[in-house]
């Protein structure tokens, strides 16, 4: 058959010039090579190269690496930052190697050297910071990942913990990740044992945001798990500060539950939000500034959320019902004559038990009340005879009785919505603390974007080295991910642009997410028409008026896609 004159070839570019304008405004491809040492193997593919496609890889989402180079194969070399015929050299061994070639690099300074650029680059505000920690689960058994160290490098153990993901089965690594409040953008991280607490977390982690930064006075927020004494102390004598919530175990937070019931504090409306649907009621917070300081002398400002109020409301009912339901068992099993209960201790144990499960402890009254029960039971088998003797036995049944009790529940009920936040800084007004800390939750979008779209479990990795040079990829990526959202929101904003169409059916999208955006181009190729091994022309992808306009808005040439 005799061989056809033309011939028409299509390379993927997907969302990969928008994602290389963003590495090319940090200068990534050329900061790697800097702290990323090369070997004897890299003689062909430069290590660094892989590592660049790898981690535009996880910039899209997380594929498995062994088959790195069966994803890159669709797509035009140049995008992926490599030359024709370099797709072939992507294999799972020179993967693995370039991962622990990353692992042996100064990783510190490098990110240090990337976040200081991009804080540059993109006039990133870290006057407030927020951090929050969540887990990364594993599934083996990763006997190797003891925690010593490889190369004068420490490495993290793969342990068992508390898992956030509710998989108390599975070992873990516990990711702490820290993001500005300007886009929440991440800018730094770090990789503990799997069995670590969150508590002794934020002295060395604060530590590394003053080196980072080169000053300690912006304001670093987190949860709970921040208000101890030595973090705390530790920040403020250091010249920080800090925004945390008063955990319900503390004293202050008892004797404050315990006070309300009986007086009235002065709330002042410190925010005012419409509600989520038209039917809604508004949403509004209150402050009341607490005029003691705490028992670490440090200022407690009280909040109350009308939507808190509700939640806790709805949530108390429940405990109740299923406290009721739990305890109407009870009774109904100790009137059973099987019921095994012998001694009254016994069953005021398993009173408890349920009122602490529902957390209905001072909600409830009970009492468990015991009679004497008399009968006669035949010392033999066999028939009834003028000599048959029979014993009398005494068994002790017991009787659980209990309500509601209707002044705790009011009391508690006087609390409802209520929450305080505690901090060292003396200047923000209880309408910005508020602000503040309502920021938080941006970071944990972060955490559900790196376990949702980027998958960054499971990893389908045993050596721990080369675990850790890819999560130190996968915060790069989650860096250019956030970089690219937060350009396109700031310039809706700058514009007045209030939504685009992103959505399907082209609806709008008020608050578009990286992964929106990417979509957006997944389907862009380019076709390149030869006869014989000559080029006659490239047909570039057309661009729909919705793709220009978020290449406008992110700053992006449309001619990256015409190269």
């Amino acid at each position: 058959m005799a061989q056809q004159p033309f011939r028409l070839e299509s390379e993927r570019l997907g969302a990969m010039p928008v994602i290389n304008h963003f590495l090319a405004r940090l200068d990534l491809d050329a900061r790697l090579p800097r702290w990323v040492a090369g070997n004897a193997y890299a003689i062909q593919l430069p290590l660094t190269k892989v590592l660049g496609v790898a981690l535009r890889c996880l910039c899209l989402r997380h594929e498995p690496l062994y088959a790195l180079g069966e994803w890159a194969q669709p797509y035009a070399p140049h995008v992926l930052g490599l030359s024709a015929g370099e797709h072939e050299l992507l294999n799972d061994d020179r993967v693995g190697r370039a991962l622990a070639a990353l692992f042996a690099a100064d990783r510190a300074s490098l990110l240090t050297d990337v976040v200081l650029a991009m804080i540059e680059a993109f006039a990133i505000d870290c006057h407030q910071l927020h951090n929050d920690s969540t887990t990364i689960t594993f599934s083996g058994a990763y006997h190797e990942a003891t925690g010593e160290a490889r190369g004068g490098k420490p490495t993290p153990q793969i342990a068992r913990g508390h898992n956030k993901d509710h998989r108390p089965d599975l070992k873990q690594l516990l990711w702490i990740l820290t993001v500005s409040a300007d886009g929440a953008v991440p800018l730094a991280h770090r990789v503990e044992d799997g069995n670590t607490n969150d508590d002794p977390t934020h002295v060395p982690t604060w530590n590394g945001l003053v080196n980072l930064l080169g000053r300690a006075d912006f304001l670093y927020i987190a949860d709970s798990k921040l208000c101890s004494r030595s973090a705390m102390d530790h920040i403020a004598t250091n010249g920080g500060r800090f925004l945390t919530v008063l955990p319900k175990t503390r004293g202050e937070d008892k004797g404050f539950r315990a006070w309300i019931p009986h007086h009235a504090p002065d709330w002042l409306e410190v925010q005012r939000l419409p509600g989520r649907r038209k039917e809604d009621p508004p949403q509004v917070w209150w402050a009341f500034p607490w005029p003691e300081p705490s028992a670490d002398g440090y200022r407690i400002c009280w909040m109350r959320s009308s939507q808190k109020m509700v939640q806790d409301a709805i949530s108390r009912t429940d405990r109740l019902r299923r406290a009721h339901q739990k305890l109407a068992a009870l009774a109904k099993r100790l009137q059973s004559p099987r019921c095994r209960f012998r001694k009254q201790d016994a069953v005021e144990a398993a009173v408890e038990e349920i009122l602490e499960k529902t957390q209905t402890g001072g909600l409830l009254r009970w009492t468990v009340s015991s009679r004497q029960e008399k009968h006669s039971r035949r010392e033999k088998r066999g028939r009834l005879g003028p000599n048959t003797r029979s014993r009398c036995i005494t068994r002790t049944r017991f009787q659980l009785s209990f309500e509601t009790n209707a002044a705790a529940v009011s009391a508690e009920a006087a609390a409802d919505g209520c929450f305080a936040l505690i901090t060292n800084d003396r200047v923000l007004s209880p309408a910005q603390l508020l602000a503040a800390y309502k920021y938080q939750p941006r970071l944990e979008q972060r955490h559900a974007e790196l376990k949702g779209p980027m998958e960054v479990a499971p990893v389908f990795l045993k050596d721990v080295a080369r675990i850790e040079g890819l999560l130190c990829l996968v915060f790069l990526a989650l860096l250019v991910r956030a970089l690219i959202e937060r350009e396109l929101r700031d310039a809706m904003r700058e514009r007045n642009i209030t939504k685009i169409g992103l959505y399907p059916e082209d609806r709008g999208c008020s608050a578009p997410t990286a992964t929106r955006v990417l979509a957006l181009f997944s389907g862009l190729s380019r076709h390149r028409l030869f006869e014989q091994d000559r080029l006659l022309q490239v047909f570039p992808p057309q661009l729909t008026p919705l793709q220009l306009q978020v290449l406008d808005l992110l700053g992006v040439p449309p001619t990256a896609y015409m190269d």
